[in-house]
């Protein structure tokens, strides 16, 4: 019993902990010492597996990890190598043997290292895919394998992804502080960014087979909460992200089968839909609404209405405006998608049709699937068409089945 206790707990505590040990030590060594940091976090963890098994679990295993973790670290200072033998001198240097160490675990702090980690890993000299690697596993606290398989790839590509980002990171000599007002707002779109394709990640993944990924998902909302919980980085976009994440979110259940197939928009059960998520999103698109509008702002409304499950003209006119306004800001192919999706809704299928194949998003399973779906009814061999198009181009098991449900469905009608 208690050895299947200690086999969900540390995994657990890997997950929420690792994160802010690493954060921590990162903020006291330096970002030139990631590794370092990284390796006294996984070493602790390593000490609780052993430890544990022999000793059982501590009363308070949060505290445990967080005492083992000061004293690794302080271990490490003070001899000034690793345990590989790297010598730490740059830290010895910055540190006096005389000055009595202070690992600062508080909770204060710890919240202070990930937002700045945050920062950090999303500086512009960094591609955003490698943000994205350096978030999972830093802020995240994603293993090296796991974050392989969400990118289908392999774990010595994600490694050498990780090391060629921290070189970066240490060539550019990227601090861990809170950059200054101009700072933040030079940089905070690129942070954003870095958080809304990691939950987008988790909410539509090519990479994977999995409807959802939720883990994904809720680490994204976690980071963002993190800057609307600070006051100088509470700033109406990142609310208004926060806001778009909550709007989704709230339906994940109902967008998930029981046999682990995606259930499609109008198949959803409403009463499935977390009403607490929607009112949670529509308090922080409010909170958005006192600034500059931005892109995040547009498609938090958008899926909003979305939480409207009624068809309604005034539910599509309106999404109709807002994609015509977000489309002035920033233009996105996929958003002329969707945005015509929303006008066969207003003005016809005929009129979406033309609107459509004007994009010519010839490359994309998504494009094909749409004229698929404004088609049927209108010409159903055309229809047909699309959706075989669509179904050669897309990547997923489950994008697959839903496409080919379809084409099913069309040549029993």
């Amino acid at each position: 019993m208690q050895n299947n206790k200690q086999q969900e707990l540390i995994p657990h505590l890997f997950r929420t902990e690792f994160r802010k040990i690493a954060a921590v030590l990162c903020k006291t060594f330096g970002m030139e010492h990631i590794e370092a940091a990284e390796d006294i976090a996984g070493e602790t963890f390593l000490s609780a597996l052993e430890t544990w098994t022999y000793k059982g679990i501590p009363a308070n295993p949060t505290a445990w990890l967080y005492t083992v973790a000061r004293n690794k670290a302080k271990n490490y200072i003070s001899r000034g190598r690793l345990y590989s033998g790297k010598v730490t001198a740059e830290i010895q240097h910055s540190i006096p043997a005389s000055t009595e160490i202070e690992i600062d675990l508080s909770d204060e702090n710890i919240t202070d290292s990930q937002l700045q980690m945050l920062f950090a890993v999303c500086h512009p000299s960094i591609s955003t895919e490698s943000q994205i690697v350096l978030a999972l596993r830093i802020l995240c606290g994603f293993g090296v394998a796991e974050i392989a398989t969400a990118f289908l790839s392999n774990k010595e590509t994600i490694n050498k992804r990780l090391f060629r980002a921290k070189e970066k990171l240490r060539l550019e000599k990227v601090q861990l502080e809170f950059p200054g007002e101009v700072g933040i707002n030079s940089r905070l779109d690129t942070v954003l960014t870095t958080l809304y394709l990691l939950f987008s990640e988790g909410y539509y993944s090519e990479s994977r087979d999995a409807v959802l990924r939720e883990d994904l998902c809720l680490e994204a909302m976690r980071l963002t909460y993190l800057l609307i919980e600070n006051e100088t980085t509470n700033r109406p976009n990142v609310n208004a992200l926060f806001a778009l994440m909550c709007f989704h979110s709230s339906r994940f259940e109902a967008r998930k089968a029981e046999n682990g197939g995606l259930v499609l928009y109008q198949d959803q059960d409403e009463k499935l839909w977390n009403m607490e998520l929607i009112a949670k999103g529509a308090y922080y698109l409010k909170q958005a609404s006192r600034g500059r509008l931005s892109k995040y702002q547009l498609e938090a409304t958008i899926a909003y209405w979305n939480t409207q499950k009624e068809d309604t003209t005034e539910k599509w006119e309106n999404i109709l405006h807002l994609y015509n306004v977000l489309l002035q800001l920033k233009y996105s192919p996929i958003a002329a998608l969707n945005r015509t999706y929303a006008l066969s809704k207003v003005r016809g299928k005929q009129t979406a049709i033309t609107e459509a194949e004007k994009i010519k998003l010839t490359d994309n399973h998504f494009y094909f699937t749409l004229l698929g779906e404004l088609y049927t009814g209108i010409d159903n061999q055309k229809a047909k068409e699309h959706f075989k198009k669509a179904l050669l181009l897309a990547r997923t098991i489950t994008d697959k089945q839903t496409i080919q449900k379809k084409i099913d469905e069309i040549l029993t009608d």
